[in-house]
């Protein structure tokens, strides 16, 4: 990694040190997926099956684990993880409880009375990756919501062999069905049902691209199901000023470089001596990293920034839209009100960005790629739904009705105003 000066780039020099790794074979994948998905409608289980057996291996008669393989698993897990998952699970837990929906009621005119309300999304279907890195934490963080909202069917579908972790945290939060189903399948059949795999209403959880893509291509059919939100590669960006210690900038850099070859980290620094220790700390980190050779490849793509000043890191960081944001700095609390573009904000030297992957239970699913800029971390509001409900008295109408009338008429809409005269006309008759 290069350092580079932020005062003598050209304004597309800049831009281009902020732009992520460009997703590779992106029509290749849809193409792909999109045939995934289209046979799992078609053929159901048949499909599903074939698929799983043909890319993750799978042998087993049952998609859907029983009891006795949940009980198995769950007995398999050591007690000392069991602690840290149930001691994260509480932490999470609390947080999320206490995002309570918002509900109102007003009176704009007498007799009209205008109220909303929400309602637990009744399906959804969490994602939880395995392979190279089983994420346990994810079960947690999608989990936990879905139960507290009040959604009343919560399947979880993860790549075969599920790892055991997954399972208890999985039961601990309530989760309805697990299936041993990774990939395009998993979230194919989620989205449309399948004999063994029901049609869930919303899905959630990160993936690979091919995960990512078929996410995308359900979400836009009215017969698939809604997603969370859009999702890339994993990022951070690192805020520092003379006061940040090197060594605690390097690790939360190595914290998200190790996720992907295509994850992205970036250091914004008002002292180009900060930035000079701190590449000399992640050369030596690096070597600790049994995943080394993944990290390597995120930092090739990766940046480190000497900026003049905080505002102009500010601007940096809200250009950029990170995933996650650590500021290390003398004051961090100082620049939240100016910092409004990330997924997640951590203040301080001691908010290492992996306290909220894990236990200190803020949701670690966030928007990435830029989407921090119009999307929000996950939260129990996700699972719900807001609707509206309204109530008019015969005094409200006569109210509202000359202003109807005029919109309805501008509009070139007769109906409308039809809808509003013939109440009119009913009021008039009785009295």
């Amino acid at each position: 990694m290069q350092i580079t000066y932020w005062s003598k780039l050209s304004k597309d020099e800049q831009q281009a040190i902020l732009t992520r790794p460009a997703q590779t074979n992106s029509a290749k994948v849809e193409v792909i997926v999109q045939d995934i998905i289209d046979n799992i409608k078609d053929k159901g289980d048949e499909a599903l099956k074939a698929y799983s057996l043909s890319l993750d291996h799978f042998q087993g008669e049952n998609l859907e684990l029983s009891q006795k393989e949940i009980d198995e698993a769950q007995n398999r897990v050591d007690p000392q993880l069991k602690e840290a998952i149930y001691k994260a699970y509480l932490n999470i837990k609390a947080f999320h409880e206490a995002q309570k929906p918002c509900h109102v009621t007003v009176q704009p005119l007498p007799g009209v009375t205008l109220e909303t309300h929400t309602h637990p999304i009744e399906s959804v279907g969490l994602y939880v990756p395995g392979g190279s890195a089983p994420l346990v934490s994810t079960a947690l963080m999608l989990a936990i919501p879905a139960k507290i909202a009040g959604c009343k069917e919560i399947i979880l579908c993860s790549p075969p062999p599920i790892c055991d972790p997954i399972i208890y945290a999985a039961k601990l939060c309530g989760v309805d069905k697990i299936f041993n189903l990774g990939g395009a399948q998993a979230i194919a059949a989620m989205a449309y049902g399948t004999e063994s795999v029901p049609k869930v209403l919303k899905i959630f959880g990160p993936g690979n691209q091919f995960v990512t893509m078929a996410k995308a291509l359900v979400s836009e059919d009215p017969n698939g199901a809604a997603i969370d939100m859009p999702a890339g590669p994993s990022e951070v960006l690192v805020i520092a000023d003379e006061s940040a210690n090197p060594k605690h900038v390097a690790s939360d850099l190595l914290s998200q470089a190790e996720h992907g070859p295509d994850s992205q980290v970036i250091l914004v620094a008002t002292s180009q001596e900060i930035v000079e220790k701190t590449l000399g700390e992640l050369n030596e980190l690096l070597e600790l990293l049994p995943r080394k050779e993944i990290a390597k490849k995120a930092l090739s793509h990766s940046a480190l920034i000497v900026c003049d000043t905080l505002d102009e890191a500010v601007t940096i960081s809200n250009t950029y839209a990170p995933e996650h944001l650590i500021v290390e700095t003398q004051d961090p609390r100082s620049l939240v009100g100016k910092l409004y573009n990330a997924g997640s904000i951590f203040l301080g030297d001691y908010t290492s960005e992996s306290l909220g992957d894990y236990a200190q239970g803020t949701n670690h699913t966030l928007p990435t790629y830029g989407y921090a800029k119009t999307a929000s971390a996950l939260g129990t509001d996700d699972y719900r739904r807001r609707y509206t409900v309204s109530e008019v008295t015969k005094e409200g109408l006569l109210s509202l009705a000359p202003t109807v009338h005029a919109l309805a008429d501008a509009e070139g809409l007769f109906a409308h105003g039809l809808a509003v005269t013939v109440r009119e006309e009913s009021i008039q008759n009785k009295e």
